[in-house]
């Protein structure tokens, strides 16, 4: 029997219980729908995480406080008082390949205007600190290094600040608002950035000298924090040995002694970000793969079902000549043909969920095709393992036997 007039009649067999053929497909669409749109969501949100690294600057250094550990306990990094603003200094200083170097500290705080209030994150950096952290204005002017000198009650305010706190046509430059107990002037505003890939509010922000919000808010000497720019991507790596040393012989920390702070470039988080994504998209794909499983135990139980059914007809085609592979092949060909419509309306279904999912959460749209190969090359396998035993089955069976059965 030729492989053309065995698919004619399988696919007339599967005809004549649509109902049937569809609901055991169901299973395969929904398993492989589930897969890719896991896999190709997967993928935006390294994309995503990618590109908004990249929007904070791909040379980006950022020197943090180590975690403080008692009895073999991370105890965290709140407590910890390693980093000064004369370490930001010495790194301006000495590293060669560090071309902008700003401290930072960082509060949360109330923010006031008039009758208006928002609860609002308040960082304290250089002059430098909207560069490093591309930051851009919209209106207005940066403070100055004399503005940090004197611990001046200026700062710049993200859009959500001025949505919150302001009128639709009010200008906020030159406003008097507080936050805290402390007022400051608003000397310029900061363009929008949205939300990043965690889903923070990147313009719920406001931006003042370190030294104001170090010494007139928080009351401490040390920093949180320092942000440096590397001279240029290639020399990332030599930046953070730099760093490194400098900091090493700053803290007094002799060789071989556990350092008290952390240094880590942009790769290091975007490789981070990509694994914390790449458990969770394996997690789901497992998920989504088992109910892929349970589709193809679905067929299988049909095929099963099927071949009770039609026992007379096999007995019958059996006895004007059919061979037993004729008939293992002709229940084989109506497997694989379920499982790879159902593998196709999946794929489908599996794109068009992801493109929404993209959609809403304004991710990038990305389809991962070797996913969807393998995907398709799975169906046919499923399908072929699920219809071999009913097949086997079938082929083995007493036409005499069959031909008597009701």
């Amino acid at each position: 029997m030729d492989i053309l007039n065995l698919t004619r009649i399988s696919a007339k067999a599967l005809l004549r219980n649509k109902t049937r053929s569809a609901l055991s497909m169901l299973g395969i669409v929904i398993g492989i729908a589930a897969v890719i749109a896991v896999v190709n969501l997967g993928e935006g949100l390294k994309q995503s995480t990618a590109n908004q690294l990249s929007d904070m600057g791909t040379n980006l250094i950022m020197v943090m406080r180590a975690n403080q550990r008692r009895g073999g306990v991370s105890m965290g990094s709140s407590n910890v008082q390693s980093l000064k603003v004369r370490d930001a200094e010495m790194i301006a200083k000495n590293a060669k390949n560090i071309t902008m170097v700003s401290p930072v500290v960082n509060s949360g705080g109330q923010v006031v205007n008039g009758s208006k209030n928002w609860s609002g994150t308040v960082y304290g950096g250089s002059t430098d600190y909207l560069q490093i952290r591309k930051y851009e204005i919209a209106t207005g002017v940066n403070f100055t290094e004399e503005d940090v000198k004197k611990y001046a009650k200026v700062g710049l305010i993200g859009q959500t600040i001025v949505e919150n706190l302001f009128g639709e046509n009010e200008d906020p430059i030159g406003k008097t608002i507080r936050v805290g107990n402390m007022p400051f002037k608003v000397i310029g505003t900061l363009k929008e950035k949205g939300e990043n890939t965690m889903g923070m509010d990147q313009d719920d922000i406001i931006i003042m000298p370190y030294s104001t919000v170090q010494k007139r808010i928080l009351g401490v000497d040390f920093i949180h924090q320092i942000v440096c720019s590397a001279a240029s991507e290639d020399v990332a790596d030599a930046a953070v040995e730099e760093v490194e040393n400098i900091l090493r012989v700053a803290h007094k920390i002799p060789t071989g002694g556990t350092n008290d702070f952390e240094v880590r470039t942009q790769q290091e988080l975007l490789e981070m970000m990509t694994s914390m994504t790449g458990m969770i998209t394996t997690v789901l794909i497992a998920i989504a793969l088992i109910s892929l499983l349970v589709g193809c135990i679905g067929i299988m139980n049909i095929m099963y079902v099927t071949v009770t059914e039609r026992t007379k007809e096999i007995g019958l085609r059996m006895s004007i000549g059919a061979k037993n592979s004729a008939i293992l092949l002709q229940f084989l060909t109506e497997s694989i043909i379920l499982s790879l419509i159902g593998g196709v309306l999946g794929l489908v279904l599996g794109v068009a969920l992801s493109y929404v999912v993209d959609l809403i959460m304004s991710l990038p749209f990305i389809v991962n095709v070797l996913w969807m190969i393998i995907s398709f090359v799975s169906c046919a396998v499923l399908g072929l393992i699920a219809g071999f035993f009913p097949a086997l089955k079938a082929s083995r069976t007493d036409p005499i036997n069959a031909l008597r059965y009701e």
